[in-house]
């Protein structure tokens, strides 16, 4: 299958700088037309630097976590280039703060620019893309890639909302690959360890480039990754990890449990387990680039 974007649209969320640009800069230079979107202002030297190498890209600004906004992009997209074939979310903003120091409005906001700001835009690509199937009888090809992060795995203790709505990106990419295959859509999701604005000061050196990302993802969004849906990718520095989905640690079987049987049998089993130990999976963490 062929990795050629040409003739493709693709929208690409909070495009203005860091890895959202990284990324339609790339996919242009593959051949795909580009709807930029970022805050009012934000993307017009990404539009200048696509098409100062003979890409072809126009904005839709506006906040991602309004309807307004996604109707837009897809306006741009199915009016202005006559059709969409790729969705790349990727803006999103951080509140950063200890759980007990939360405010509400930082979590509903890191919440909303996130997760209901993939929503938004993946709901109505999705609605175009089933209704086109539905008219031309046949699946389309097309290819969404969200950005998720490790935070959904790790729980860092001082970004509550930010892991939140991860993991809510996450759960969203997999429920989209499983409604959305049979018109011809896949989903897949990355976590990328890239140095943007959002990470300044936790994310430094070449390794965090933005760069070694955005190959994947111009992959990911081309006819050549057709088998692959479903997946979550942890990318940076030229590593690319596809992590394996939840196992079962352990099981009880009781018919009829009593707290004596489950302190037994459940607490038995935690006795000589490290607390420290959870769900968390720190063991991805300790991904790093070879030597």
């Amino acid at each position: 299958m062929s990795v050629d974007l040409n003739g493709k649209v693709a929208i690409v969320t909070g495009s203005g700088a860091g890895l959202g640009r990284a990324e339609a800069v790339a996919l242009a230079r593959s051949g795909a037309r580009i709807v930029l979107n970022d805050l009012p202002g934000a993307a017009e030297e990404a539009a200048e630097e696509i098409r100062g190498f003979g890409g072809e890209a126009v904005i839709a600004a506006g906040d991602v976590s309004e309807r307004a906004t996604a109707d837009a992009m897809m306006a741009a997209a199915v009016d202005g280039f006559g059709g969409l074939d790729i969705v790349v979310n990727n803006a999103g903003i951080t509140r950063d703060k200890m759980l007990f120091n939360m405010s509400d409005e930082e979590f509903d906001l890191v919440v909303r620019v996130h997760l209901r700001g993939h929503f938004l835009l993946t709901r109505n690509a999705s609605t175009h893309w089933r209704s086109v199937a539905k008219s031309t009888g046949a699946p389309v090809d097309a290819a969404i890639v969200n950005t998720s992060s490790e935070a959904f795995l790790s729980g860092p203790p001082g970004q509550a909302n930010y892991g939140a709505a991860k993991a809510g990106i996450t759960a969203l990419t997999m429920s989209t690959a499983r409604s959305m295959g049979r018109s011809g859509v896949r989903a897949n999701a990355i976590c990328p360890r890239a140095a943007t604005a959002m990470t300044e000061g936790v994310l430094t050196g070449d390794s965090y480039g933005a760069e070694h990302v955005a190959p994947l993802v111009t992959y990911l969004a081309s006819p050549a990754a057709a088998a692959i849906t479903g997946q979550v990718f942890v990318v940076y520095g030229g590593m690319i990890a596809v992590l394996a989905p939840p196992t079962v640690a352990e099981r009880f079987d009781n018919a009829a449990w009593d707290l004596e049987s489950l302190d037994k049998q459940v607490g038995g089993w935690f006795a000589d387990r490290d607390p420290e130990v959870g769900f968390s999976a720190d063991s991805i963490m300790q991904l790093k680039l070879k030597d």
